[in-house]
């Protein structure tokens, strides 16, 4: 045991230390790119660098089924002759192919038409001094026979929850790191190691017209925070079971209980209204709101791009630009979009680093766990999937196929499917009765349960 112990964590050092090379060699790349875009007679130049691996192993019925184990890496190259702007990409690491494809972007600016929102974000965005270590990086050494080892375990686990269970739709294990490196002809060159883990499963129970699927997963930068095997596939098993005998309910209006699995998406559809690409296209039902009352005054969202460890942190944006803890809504009321350099030039703002999306999204919450939210509730509808596209940007309309349980007194009475919730997502957001607590796995956007009074539920 020690033995194997010691050759783990040999395993791990040796990976971080190469990791800590191929960041050098990445960073060094992207300087000579830049010095032969100057070369070349551009007035300015970015480059983007990403390498990963990784490997993905999935089992069903205990056997596996598939192995991927992939290795990719790609250079984008931006240019710009004053406001014409030229890109092109290659996944060739040699200096001629690089030099090809700097010659490529040249040339499609020389074609472009002027664009006077084009070019670099302004050099004082840039960051200053060390990054911000952000602790991303958790590389797991682990094989092909480990990682089916772990997918059999969690596959066994839900398939034994219930003699109900039927079927499997397989369990997965997976691995990965990268190394992305970004520079500009600013002087700016960043470079951030990350891991991502995950396990997850899906399962079936019942049969014939009485067949439900459900899944559970884990996701995580380190092994050591991902959930045990069995524990998601014991979660997988007990979701699949508890949606045994659903049935429709009748038309009405009802408070409806979005639960933590599927209420991010909520706050998803905010995110995409505020970002400068809807807004400058005028294709947001949230245009022109800056400062306006969008949510009621208790609410408070933020973003907390440096937490350490967390899924969507990083130290700068897709432009170079530094990230910062900054309050998207205050009191309920809309106090910043989300901004690249781009997307403010056209709007006549300033960006706010969310060149590539956002960064760790937080809401605040009332402190209710979900029996609590279920006893507010009281009676209506507790979503736990949602189902197709049905969300209008323009006008916030929303519609979306959705399943759970049906609430009455506040407990759970019967599982539901073939229902539709609908709404606007202006009114949605305005009528957000109680925020949970409830937050059980990482994410990007991360909230609890969302209960939103007044929806339309439509079924039978």
């Amino acid at each position: 045991m020690t033995q194997h112990l010691n050759q783990q964590q040999g395993g791990v050092m040796l990976a971080e230390r190469n990791a800590r090379q191929e960041r050098t060699v990445l960073e060094e790349r992207v300087a000579r790119i830049l010095e032969i875009a100057r070369a070349g007679g551009a007035d300015a130049a970015e480059v983007a660098v990403s390498r990963s691996e990784g490997l993905a192993v999935s089992v069903r019925h205990g056997e596996v089924e598939t192995v991927e184990q992939t290795r990719d890496q790609g250079f984008g190259i931006t240019v710009y002759w004053g406001r014409r702007k030229g890109s092109a990409s290659t996944s060739d690491s040699s200096v001629e192919a690089v030099e090809a494809t700097v010659a490529k972007a040249m040339n499609i600016a020389r074609f472009t038409a002027e664009d006077p929102a084009a070019g670099l974000a302004d050099a004082e965005l840039m960051p200053r001094g060390p990054l911000p270590e952000l602790d991303l990086y958790h590389p797991w050494d682990i094989d092909v026979a480990k990682a089916a080892e772990l997918a059999r375990a969690c596959e066994a686990a839900a398939l034994g929850f219930d003699e109900r269970m039927t079927n499997s739709d397989g369990a997965s294990t997976t691995s990965g790191r990268s190394c992305r490196a970004y520079g500009n002809s600013h002087g700016f060159i960043g470079s951030e190691l990350a891991t991502r883990h995950g396990l997850s499963v899906a399962v079936i129970a019942g049969r014939d017209s009485g067949m439900q699927r459900d899944y559970a997963f884990t996701v995580d930068r380190a092994a050591a925070g991902l959930e045990a095997a069995e524990d998601v596939g014991r979660r997988a098993g007990e979701r699949t079971v508890a949606r045994l005998g659903a049935r429709p309910v009748p038309t009405a209006r009802m408070p409806v209980l979005f639960s933590h699995d599927v209420a991010a998406g909520l706050l998803g559809h905010f995110v995409t209204a505020i970002s400068g690409g809807s807004l400058y296209r005028r294709a947001s039902f949230l245009l022109d709101s800056l400062g306006q009352q969008i949510f009621p005054e208790r609410v408070q969202i933020e973003e907390l791009p440096h937490l350490p460890r967390a899924l969507g942190s990083a130290a700068f944006d897709s432009d170079g630009v530094a990230t910062r803890r900054k309050s998207l809504v205050e009191g309920g009321v809309l106090s910043s979009y989300l901004l690249s350099a781009y997307s403010a030039r056209r709007l006549g703002l300033v960006t706010t680093a969310n060149a590539g999306g956002v960064h760790n999204l937080r809401i605040s919450d009332d402190g209710l766990d979900l029996p609590a939210l279920m006893a507010r509730l009281g009676r209506g509808l507790l979503v736990t999937e949602l189902m197709g596209q049905g969300v209008n940007g323009v006008t916030g309309d929303y519609s979306r196929g959705a399943a759970g349980f049906w609430v009455e007194n506040g407990e759970i009475s019967h599982p539901v499917q073939e229902v539709t919730v609908a709404g606007n997502l202006k009114d949605m957001f305005r009528n957000l009765d109680a925020i949970g607590s409830d937050i059980e796995r990482p994410g990007n956007i991360v909230c609890g349960s969302l209960l939103i009074d007044g929806m339309t539920i439509s079924g039978s």
